[in-house]
């Protein structure tokens, strides 16, 4: 840009803010010009750029110029008029120190052109913010405020909301990280919800690195308004090269490789990673500053700890190995020296403030003789400070080099970084870009970056990956469309604080992108749902969060629906994680966080890294691990299970096509493209060699156009058949699921079908027709389509994103928020949520479960056009039987193995058809189980039924919506009974009066009901309404009657059929058929229960479950202990031991005893 351009885009600053800018850049890039012009115009913007254009000073300088130059507003609480929201906490703590630098270069100029300087603050609000900070941000807020989006939804939920009253311009970093998905929707709500606060809609500015398509990125940012997008034609400059530092990866005897579970020296297995680990080594001490990144935090941990270990083993004198910058290769290093330079870094003992493990928190001194630390792992488990300690380490040039997983992904300046390693493919082209792009962060600098393969699988991906980077071909974006429990959640925060009207709330829903086009039926069947008006008296359990006023068509908060809102809210999947702190520590000092799964599998005593450190466990709690540093001790790895994201349709049509080529080429021609393409002479010759092996043992290779079915024995002569396509994981997941369900109708068996990036592997029944082979994999579009649908409720995928989409909704609420909520326990709640939901198909989570699986997480599209293309010959299907599993089929099995290793999330219900029919009584006989009538004690039983009934002091009603609640959970009661709770008249008079509650004749007595119970009654019982009951509360259910036998028996203990039928003015035998039906779907269990009454009784499963526990807690509450001296004297006596035993028999023990 010439001077006098850049001239002409400062004019419109102040003075002070144009001669500091001229004064430290010598002009303003394309993304700055651009931006400014449209910011002063007044219309929304879309920065795109690539890393290191300057984008964040493009959206914030002409808001802090604004503010330097205007007074601020006389109401303390309208001062917040710039709002800036990150995806990141670490990079919303990065924008606000790197603020400091405009804002003093401004007030600086200011003084020396005379003009009062400008008293600008800046504030944050993040889960990292102490709580006096949040209150003083409530008093007097600051000028600018930097916050995350789930903590501008917490200021959105509060009475802080006042403080954003006078937001003028909100910037959105990185809008391309968040677009695509659910979190994306649940900023594009707050966002609206911020607007309606305003007196006019706030300026938005959105910051992306390159994105596709551009315009679907903005309509995201602005929703229905429009916005410009400055795209800036300026790429940026990438070198990438994929290495393999091994000859021939197959040949890897002289290899070795520590076990998985240690950090240090043990029995070793032929592995690639010592000499990925040695190269890598070499690269950073090659180069000033590198980030290594990996795909897994447990790969993060593994390398950092080998990296560490080898630059302990690097001798002090003589040559040590390093590595020549352009090309990777090892060269010898400085003998005086023994290592290559590395500027800042101290190689005469440990990095500065990279620490040795025992110095961390703290522990100066503690560490004697430990490993000098050249790498430190960063990635989410790590702790938000020891995060911090690492990037400033980084920057500074004291420590050489960070392993970090995606936490280090997007724009948080991390300094002079020189080169970026990648070890494994990306997970995609963008993600690539992202990592690459942290190398050269600065305008016009080369960004620079080497992947290294893990298998030669790997290879392959890397290799189109690395090409597709180089050509900047990013994947398109998609945003998830009307995601239903995000709305949920939404909408209760929003009645919560006041009164909305349902158009009025739609048409604010509806400004907000993702949920442009939603529905009438699925906004309604929302408010349906968190009203209370549930298909069926089974979701009793869940509280209604909201009150529709139907008549008035008004919605409004029950009590307590902010505190859930603010305690349960939120997008991202609870894991259940363990925090892990500093035992003995004033403070708590957090350290990181573990899996749920791996501390189960740990002891007191055990030892483990984290961070780069060893760390011995002390104790563990239900909430947290509590430990000690343990420096220079062999530590067993973590690990952390987690989602894996399938690969792209684009990149794996990609991956094809190149493979197509490379097989048309003669070797020759292949290797020199390859080499252009930025491989090296081992990664060509690797990939080349990878390829042929696979033609020669299947003739035809999986490609573009090609899908290969192979078929081979296993080691336990069982078929598998394995579908080799190069897709990814959301075309061929569907696909599998297809698979599975025709082999299930074919043969009446679980065919254990594994999806993968590359393929699919079934295991096949051993028949002795002909086994199966290309038949079971071909489907017509329309059918596969319907198989998939079918399929998915049964599948472990749906009962995960299940359980995550009913917690986004608010009906699996956090307890206490303070406590860690186990993960096997969530997985208990939501499958019992599950078993009844999973009857009704318009229950709204079901719904929006299903969605995310069939368009988030599939590509059925994509699905539907490569079985078009596959019946138009446009893709052939080769068949071929090996007698052993081809290169590619290894490939495949190693993952098979892996997914059966351990089970994750999987349905309770889906194969109860499976199930064995036993006589319980005579199974009961056989076994010697207790009578139930002996164990259930009769004081247990009395008081449970009066909490069921809520009778006792703790359920007694405080205030009008607790009669609702009462009514909607026990069912009709009298004008006594609802005296005996508490429930005083003019309570119900009001309640009447709103329409919310019947007064109707059931059983020739006068009772109160709740509204949503109208046709429930009407409809099993014959009862009359009165008018003005809403329509929406008349239409049918699908088993009325059952509805009102099964609440009956979830609020009482044991009954008889007779007693169920009487308070209903039904016959026995009408009822007694209900409960059969209740009793063949496991709601229900018929038996001799009370130990008071005779005869047949019927009891609720659950309630029955209740029964039987307090019973023995109550049970063993009554056997005394005995005092030490008298259990020495029984023992010897009980043994027969001794002289005084002779003839000496046990008295009886009390009944109690024996009953327990």
């Amino acid at each position: 840009m010439t001077q006098s351009r850049a001239a002409g885009v400062l004019d419109g600053f102040g003075a002070a803010t144009r001669e500091w800018f001229t004064a430290a850049f010598e002009a303003p890039t394309a993304a700055q010009a651009g931006a400014w012009r449209a910011i002063a115009a007044g219309r929304n913007a879309l920065v795109v750029a690539p890393t290191g254009s300057g984008k964040t000073l493009a959206a914030f300088l002409w808001s802090l110029d604004r503010l330097a130059r205007e007074s601020a507003p006389a109401e303390p609480r309208r001062r917040c008029r710039v709002l800036y929201v990150s995806p990141l906490k670490a990079l919303a703590v990065d924008v606000e120190r790197n603020l400091r630098t405009p804002l003093a270069g401004i007030r600086q100029a200011a003084t020396r052109l005379g003009v009062a300087p400008p008293d600008i603050t800046v504030g944050m609000r993040t889960g990292d913010t102490p709580t006096d900070e949040r209150r003083a941000f409530a008093r007097t807020p600051p000028d600018v405020l930097i916050t995350t989006p789930e903590s501008l939804f917490l200021l959105l939920t509060s009475a802080a909301r006042d403080s954003l009253r006078g937001v003028e311009t909100v910037i959105v970093d990185e809008v391309h990280a968040v677009a695509g998905t659910k979190r994306g929707a649940h900023l594009a709500l707050s966002l609206e919800r911020l607007d309606e606060l305003l007196p006019r809609p706030a300026q938005r500015i959105g910051l992306s690195a390159t994105v596709r398509p551009v315009d679907l990125c903005a309509r995201f940012l602005g929703g229905a308004r429009p916005v410009e997008v400055v795209a800036t034609t300026t790429a940026k400059t990438i070198e990438i090269s994929v290495q393999v530092p091994v000859e021939d990866m197959t040949r890897l005897d002289e290899q070795e490789t520590p076990p998985d579970d240690l950090g240090g020296p043990g029995p070793r297995r032929a592995s690639i990673w010592p000499a990925v680990e040695e190269r890598v080594l070499a690269l950073i001490r090659a180069h000033r500053s590198t980030i290594v990144f990996t795909n897994s935090r447990r790969s993060a941990e593994r390398l950092c700890a080998r990296l560490n270990e080898l630059a302990a083993e690097e001798p002090a004198e003589g040559r040590a190995v390093t590595a020549d910058p352009a090309t990777g290769r090892a060269v010898s290093a400085d003998p005086a020296t023994g290592r290559a330079a590395t500027p800042g870094y101290d190689h005469s003992g440990p990095a500065r403030p990279g620490r040795t493990p025992g110095e961390l928190m703290a522990q100066a001194g503690a560490a004697a003789g430990a490993v000098p630390v050249i790498a430190r792992a960063h990635h989410g488990s790590v702790s938000r400070e020891e995060r911090k300690h690492i990037e400033e380490a980084l920057k500074s040039g004291q420590l050489p080099a960070v392993v970090a997983t995606s936490s280090l992904e997007l724009g948080i300046d991390m300094g002079a970084v020189d080169l970026v390693v990648q070890i494994e493919a990306p997970p995609s082209v963008a993600a690539g870009l992202q990592r690459v792009g942290r190398a050269g962060h600065q305008v016009g600098a080369v960004s620079r970056g080497v992947v290294f393969p893990k298998h030669r699988g790997d290879l392959l991906s890397c290799t189109v990956v690395a090409e597709r980077m180089t050509d900047g071909a990013i994947e398109e974006l998609h945003y998830p469309r009307n995601p239903l429990d995000v709305l949920a959640q939404q909408v209760v925060a929003m009645v919560a604080l006041e009164p909305w009207r349902v158009g009025d709330l739609a048409v604010v829903v509806r400004r907000a992108a993702p949920f442009a086009e939603l529905p009438d039926s699925a906004l309604h069947a929302v408010l349906d749902m968190l009203s209370g008006r549930y298909p069926s008296t089974a979701f009793a359990e869940l509280r209604p969060r909201l009150v529709w006023d139907r008549a008035a068509d008004v919605l409004t908060g029950r009590p307590g629906a902010q505190r859930l809102a603010v305690t349960s809210g939120g997008t991202i999947p609870d894991r259940g994680l363990f925090g892990v702190f500093l035992a003995g520590a004033e403070r708590a000092a957090r350290v990181g966080e573990l899996d749920e799964e791996m501390v189960y599998e740990s002891r007191v005593g055990d030892v483990f890294l984290l961070g780069s450190s060893s760390w011995r466990i002390e104790d563990i709690t239900p909430d947290r691990v509590l430990v000690s540093p343990a420096p220079g001790q062999a530590a067993k790895m973590p690990f952390w299970k987690g989602d894996q994201l399938g690969r792209p349709v684009e990149l794996g049509r990609a991956i094809g096509a190149r493979v197509r080529t490379l097989l048309r080429q003669p070797d020759a021609e292949a290797v020199a493209a390859l080499r252009a393409g930025g491989l090296d002479d081992w990664a060509a010759g690797n990939l080349m060699a990878y390829l042929r092996e696979q033609r020669e043992a299947t003739r035809a290779l999986p490609d573009d156009r090609t899908v290969v079915v192979e078929r081979f024995r296993d080691e336990l002569g069982d078929w598998r058949l394995a579908v080799h396509s190069v897709l990814g994981a959301r075309v061929n997941g569907p696909w599998a699921l297809a698979v599975g369900r025709r082999l299930a109708e074919r043969y009446g068996v679980d065919a254990q079908v594994m999806p993968s990036d590359d393929g699919i592997v079934v295991r096949l029944p051993d028949t002795a027709e002909e086994p199966p082979g290309a038949d079971v994999v071909v489907f017509e579009p329309d059918e596969v389509a319907q198989l998939v649908e079918e399929s998915v409720g049964t599948s472990a995928l749906f009962a995960s994103r299940f359980r995550e989409c009913a917690a986004r909704a608010l009906l699996l609420p956090r307890r206490d928020p303070r406590r860690r909520q186990p993960l096997w326990q969530q997985r208990q709640r939501a499958a019992q949520l599950l078993d009844v939901a999973r009857e009704y198909a318009d229950f709204p989570v079901t719904l929006e479960a299903a969605r995310e699986c069939l368009q988030d997480v599939f590509d059925q599209p994509a699905l539907a056009d490569l079985m078009r293309d596959l019946a138009s010959r446009k893709v052939r299907l080769v068949e071929v039987e090996t007698p052993q599993p081809s290169p590619f089929a290894r490939s495949l099995l190693f993952g098979y193995v892996g997914a059966f290793l351990y089970e994750g999330d999987a349905p309770l219900a889906e194969r109860r058809a499976a199930a064995l029919a036993l006589d319980s009584a005579l199974l009961g006989e056989l076994l010697g189980r207790v009578d139930l009538r002996e164990l259930l004690d009769p004081a247990v039983l009395a008081e449970t039924e009066r909490q069921l009934r809520w009778l006792t002091e703790q359920r007694r009603v405080r205030d009008a919506e607790d009669v609702v609640e009462l009514l909607r959970v026990v069912g009709d009661l009298a004008d006594e009974e609802l005296a005996a709770r508490g429930v005083p008249d003019d309570w119900l008079t009001g309640l009447a009066a709103a329409r919310r509650v019947l007064r109707v004749r059931i059983a020739g007595q006068e009772r109160w009901v709740g509204v949503e119970d109208a046709a429930r009654l009407r409809d099993a019982l014959g009862v009359a309404l009165p008018v003005g009951v809403a329509e929406a509360y008349l239409t049918p259910v699908a088993d009325p009657l059952g509805d009102l036998v099964a609440r009956y028996a979830r609020t009482h203990g044991p009954f008889a059929a007779a007693t169920c039928a009487a308070r209903f003015g039904l016959g026995v035998f009408v009822v007694e058929q209900t409960l059969r039906r209740l009793a063949a779907a496991g709601r229900v269990v018929p038996g001799e229960f009370s130990p008071d009454t005779a005869g047949s009784q019927w009891c609720d499963a659950e309630v029955l479950r209740l029964l039987r526990r307090r019973s023995l807690a109550a049970l063993r509450r009554e056997i005394e202990p005995v005092a030490p001296r008298a259990l020495a004297a029984f023992l010897p006596r009980w043994q027969q031991v001794g002289s005084s035993a002779r003839g000496w028999r046990p008295s009886p023990p009390p009944s109690s005893s024996c009953r327990a």
